[in-house]
């Protein structure tokens, strides 16, 4: 924070009427561990309180909130012949992210202040021991079997709601978000005054309102900023694409890293992605023309549910590697549902994002994405999509057009309960003869269909509609699950 962001942040700290659990003045330095122990109140204090964060300020009368001054400097202080700071972290468990600021309020009035991270699913110890404070005492947490219980029972924080840039003026919204986007996408007039944008913003969660200013929530730097470069806490979920030379990773062609935020360079990244996938050429009557190998629309797709569905506390990034044969586009974390229920399921670890992105146009509405992508697949005669859990990641790879007689027998079995899957969420059924004209395969070769979905029976991926029903001929299929 700046000198001007800290005065005004302590500015709005004495006005209150009294210290509290989350805000404690002091004058002077006492001992090490006096500050130790008041960390652990104020973060605790600010957790019970649903507050981001807690202060401890140097420099500041108690009683009366004067501004005096302090001879006290934390950044040049010494416990033994250790940096106080240190010394500080190191006995904090969990070891929370608290900052010191050192700086001039009037002439000759140095104030210092500690900016401590509300508790997080545990109390926060020093020396073995989780304090609170109780109006303007410190006393041990254990003493309060009430107080540690609310911390215990603090529901976590989702990454959509942690603040990724603090401190902040209305100015510093504007200029670090592209606001205009957000009004543009989803198609509402931009308002006359920054006061307007500011609201809105507040209203969708993208920004919050606190003590020391605004905050750009992880959301609103996620979806919104002009340079995710500015937010050090998001910057590493810039999504990737690396263009190969061949089947493999051995040569790499291009490399791309997004630095916008989704909402701002989706389109620009779908349209990157597009230009570099292979295409087919038809010739017509009168001109050739090209044909992109895969739909666009389904990129588009996977390309959405793997920014939505990344589990945000994991390592990595979402990327897209594209081959020669195939693309493959993954994100950090497990799936929440089975990669077989993907196409009638829905479940989203991120449902602020999900549902802004849906809103600004980017996917389809729960649950009616994957079957679209299923059904450009059929259309467009390729393999069918492969979704796989790998360690800590999520991925579906989109194949290359391959005849039948190309494909193995799981790709044909795959393929069969995709179609199945695809039939039902249809309300309709599999027959011999839908998955005929899937696959394309001549009427008099009706056996090569019936052998696919015996092999996929036998898997256990489809079942039969009417067990019953002993005519092969009029027999329908269904998924698994149905």
């Amino acid at each position: 924070m700046t000198d001007k962001q800290l005065t005004k942040l302590v500015d709005e700290l004495i006005k209150f009427p009294r210290e509290c659990e989350w805000v404690e003045f002091k004058h002077n330095f006492h001992s090490p561990e006096e500050i130790g122990e008041r960390l652990s109140a104020l973060s605790n204090g600010a957790c019970i309180h649903n507050r981001s964060t807690g202060y401890l300020v140097f420099g500041v009368e108690d009683h009366t909130h004067k501004i005096l001054g302090t001879s006290f400097s934390a950044k040049a202080h010494k416990k033994g012949s250790e940096d106080f700071e240190h010394w500080l972290a190191t006995r904090l468990n969990p070891r929370i992210d608290f900052r010191i600021y050192e700086f001039d309020y009037e002439t000759n009035k140095r104030l210092v202040i500690f900016v401590i991270p509300a508790a997080r699913n545990r109390p926060v110890d020093f020396l073995h021991h989780a304090y609170i404070r109780v109006s303007s005492i410190t006393r041990k947490l254990s003493e309060f079997s009430e107080k540690e219980a609310i911390i215990w029972r603090k529901d976590h924080k989702p990454f959509e709601k942690e603040f990724a840039l603090e401190g902040l003026s209305a100015a510093d919204v504007v200029k670090l978000l592209s606001t205009e986007t957000y009004f543009d996408l989803l198609n509402i007039p931009y308002p006359s005054n920054q006061q307007g944008v500011i609201e809105k913003f507040l209203a969708e969660g993208l920004i919050t309102k606190e003590v020391q200013g605004y905050a750009i929530t992880k959301l609103g730097a996620i979806l919104f900023s002009k340079d995710l470069t500015y937010f050090e806490s998001v910057i590493r979920k810039s999504v990737r694409v690396i263009v190969y030379k061949g089947k493999n990773k051995v040569e790499t062609e291009r490399e791309q890293m997004g630095v916008k935020g989704y909402a701002l360079g989706f389109e620009g990244l779908v349209d990157w992605i597009n230009s570099q996938l292979p295409s087919n050429e038809e010739i017509g009557k009168v001109l050739r023309t090209e044909t992109k190998m895969y739909p666009e629309l389904a990129i588009r797709e996977l390309v959405a549910n793997a920014l939505i569905h990344q589990d945000f506390s994991e390592r990595g990034f979402p990327m897209i590697e594209i081959y020669s044969d195939r693309i493959e586009i993954s994100n950090p974390g497990a799936p929440l549902i089975k990669p077989e229920r993907f196409i009638d399921n829905y479940v989203s670890r991120n449902e602020k994002l999900a549902d802004l992105m849906r809103r600004m146009g980017f996917c389809e509405e729960k649950g009616s994405g994957l079957d679209k992508v299923i059904s450009l697949i059929e259309l467009f005669q390729l393999p069918p999509l492969n979704v796989m859990e790998l360690q800590n990641r999520t991925s579906v790879t989109l194949y290359s057009y391959k005849k039948l007689g190309e494909l193995d027998k799981k790709e044909k079995i795959r393929a069969c309960y995709q179609h199945a899957c695809l039939k039902y969420v249809s309300n309709e059924k599999m027959t011999n003869q839908s998955l005929r004209e899937r696959f394309k395969i001549e009427v008099h070769n009706y056996s090569v269909a019936s052998r696919i979905i015996r092999d996929a029976i036998e898997d256990g991926l489809v079942k039969e509609d009417d067990p019953e029903n002993k005519s092969r001929k009029y027999a329908s299929y269904i998924p698994f699950w149905a």
